[in-house]
């Protein structure tokens, strides 16, 4: 039997995403190339040029001139963060089973890349390789995600993740658009397993913030709960400052017309408050679906061959 006959036959993809700021990533590359080299017949690599600093693509397209397989780079128009980046990269992707590398940090070791795919050969469709520990930042986050969530499964920090190509055409017939990949992985109905590693990643991507806001949006009814607490808590208050009305007008001499405006303004917040919470609702569920339109701007695509 051949080297080649030996090493698992399915092509797999590996997206990696460049973004500014990111360090040379020739070793990344390496370790991955020499990774997917050892137990694979075919594979491709894909980099996504996020607004990467033109030194670390100028790296990269030295160390592709002499990589076995061949190396897409696919330039964005402009710099339109993670998850539209990674989106072009699933897009481009024509494996059966896609890496997505959102870092070139790799505190795990290599072995971790083939040991996901052997769990997702066991019946899993989405594989996530996890640090032990979280930052506290991101811990306070998946806590609040998973709390107002109704995914089967926890989400995670995760340093990487392997999917096959059912898992990527499930999440985009759900959504042509992923606004947040491992939300929307989670909630597509298929096996999802997390393999740990002992340590923590310590890079921290651009825009989380928004990210967070956004996914916390619409992929959980964290924001309807948020607007239905403020609504009851001023409800609560309507009712009080209510009674203290009536209880003035029973006992006291209130100033004429004082009474009726102090009703009137009373229960006319509380009603505004219970439409905006009606309101809030439909417009989470409008931005639903307006953000499932939404496109990456890709500027070029580069591909280099040894």
């Amino acid at each position: 039997m051949s080297v080649t006959n030996s090493k698992e036959q399915n092509f797999v993809s590996a997206v990696v995403y460049l973004g500014a700021g990111t360090p040379d990533p020739a070793p990344f590359f390496s370790m991955l190339a020499a990774e997917l080299e050892a137990h694979f017949a075919q594979y491709e690599l894909v980099a996504v040029d996020d607004a990467a600093d033109k030194t670390a693509v100028a790296a990269l397209r030295a160390w592709a001139a002499n990589c076995p397989k061949p190396v897409t780079i696919l330039h964005m128009s402009l710099r339109q963060g993670l998850e539209a980046g990674m989106n072009a990269g699933l897009d481009a992707a024509i494996g059966d089973y896609v890496y997505e590398f959102d870092t070139t940090e790799h505190p795990y070791d290599p072995g971790l890349i083939f040991a996901a795919y052997k769990t997702a050969q066991q019946g899993s469709d989405i594989v996530s390789v996890c640090p032990s520990s979280t930052r506290g930042g991101s811990g306070l986050f998946y806590r609040l995600f998973n709390a107002n969530s109704h995914s089967a499964y926890r989400l995670r920090t995760a340093a990487f993740r392997l999917v096959t190509r059912r898992a990527v055409n499930r999440v985009h017939a759900l959504s042509p658009y992923l606004a947040y990949r491992k939300a929307a992985y989670a909630a597509c109905g298929l096996k999802m397993t997390d393999l740990e590693f002992a340590g923590a990643l310590h890079g921290r991507q651009p825009g989380r913030f928004a990210l967070a806001a956004d996914s916390l949006a619409l992929y959980t009814d964290a924001g309807f709960k948020l607007s239905a607490g403020i609504a009851l808590g001023m409800l609560a208050l309507a009712l009080a400052e209510l009674a203290y009305t009536l209880f003035v007008f029973a006992t006291g001499r209130p100033v004429a017309g004082w009474t009726t405006t102090m009703f009137v303004l009373t229960l006319g917040f509380a009603g505004v408050f219970a439409v905006l919470t009606v309101v809030v609702k439909y417009l989470s569920l409008l931005v639903d679906l307006v953000f499932k339109r939404q496109r990456c701007l890709v500027e070029s695509i580069e591909k280099i061959q040894k």
